[in-house]
């Protein structure tokens, strides 16, 4: 005969007392005991018998008791249940949505835009939040154009695919006029508009070389100020990620352990065993709920991850 699946093993009141310990422990990072769960539980039922309930759930696997308290603690099985059977997902209200979007709103650059993300995401969990750079292989130029701020100083603003700004200010070996500022501009944008951001110091150098006694001054000019702009942008990003909340962490029993922050705090730092996980995520689709050993990294054993990719254009980006 084959074995009762989970939904079969537990009654609906059995289901129920697990899920509304599962809540109250994600909501308070505390071990939960009957008195508590008696409370929160909206059913006719009295401690005593919640602890036989709570008794079945632990010899069943679905919780288990820590050595510093009487209360009871989800496990990795207890979460899975939860997530795949328990859990009811209700959609924003068009307040919570607002908000957001405010949040959110444009005229970031992208750095600003994904701490923003990661800020929000550990917010409104409490928890930790991890927002990936954006990975974009050829990020090409849409736009170059210059400022005068003073007479040895220019604002370079760089437009991207996917409307990604950049700013930065460069030193002028000479004074430049506005009027050449905009002729420079005109002849930058003409000559490196679609090209991959990464190439364009390279590019600029090679025509100089391969073309400089054709040139007048403006445009040596041009190519000398485009040089000046692109540099440290000829050097491909490392991947990337910015995280908020770590110290949220600390007020859970099942992290409780100094050596066990130790390690997941090192594991932030070095950031490799966390991409790769995070990796798995963009080779699928939806949001992807790792508990405990199933995310394949020690250091996340006593941790659930629940990630998902974003897209821009159908494109995954991060």
């Amino acid at each position: 005969m084959a074995a009762p699946s989970q939904k079969s093993e537990l009654n609906e009141r059995a289901r129920h007392i697990l899920k509304v310990l599962v809540e109250a422990y994600i909501t308070d990072g505390q071990p939960v005991g009957s008195r508590s769960l008696a409370k929160r539980s909206g059913l006719d039922l009295s401690p005593a018998t919640i602890r036989n309930i709570m008794s079945d759930l632990e010899e069943m696997g679905y919780i288990r008791s820590p050595h510093t308290s009487a209360g009871r603690v989800p496990t990795s099985q207890g979460y899975r249940l939860f997530v795949d059977t328990l859990l009811q997902v209700r959609p924003l209200d068009s307040e919570a949505v607002s908000v957001l979007q405010g949040r959110l709103a444009r005229g970031h650059d992208t750095g600003s835009l994904i701490q923003s993300v990661s800020s929000l995401l550990s917010g409104i969990t409490s928890l930790t939040g991890v927002v990936t750079i954006p990975r974009q292989a050829n990020p090409a130029i849409r736009q170059l154009e210059f400022l005068r701020l003073s007479a040895d100083q220019v604002l370079v603003i760089l437009v991207l695919s996917r409307n990604e700004v950049q700013n930065r200010i460069i030193q002028l070996e000479r004074e430049m006029s506005a009027s050449e500022l905009q002729q420079a501009t005109n002849f930058l944008n003409d000559f490196l508009v679609g090209k991959d951001v990464h190439l364009a110091r390279q590019i600029l150098l090679s025509e100089m070389r391969q073309h400089r006694e054709d040139m007048n001054r403006l445009m040596l000019s041009a190519i000398e100020l485009g040089e000046m702009a692109f540099a440290g942008l000829d050097v491909q990003p490392e991947d990337d990620y910015i995280i908020a909340g770590e110290t949220n962490l600390m007020g859970y029993e099942d992290l409780s352990d100094i050596a066990k922050l130790r390690e997941l705090f090192s594991a932030f730092t070095q950031k490799r065993e966390v991409l790769a996980l995070l990796d798995k995520t963009l080779q699928a689709e939806g949001v992807q709920i790792f508990i405990g050993r199933e995310s394949g990294l020690r250091v996340f054993d006593d941790c659930s991850v629940v990630a998902a990719p974003y897209s821009v254009d159908d494109e995954h980006l991060g």
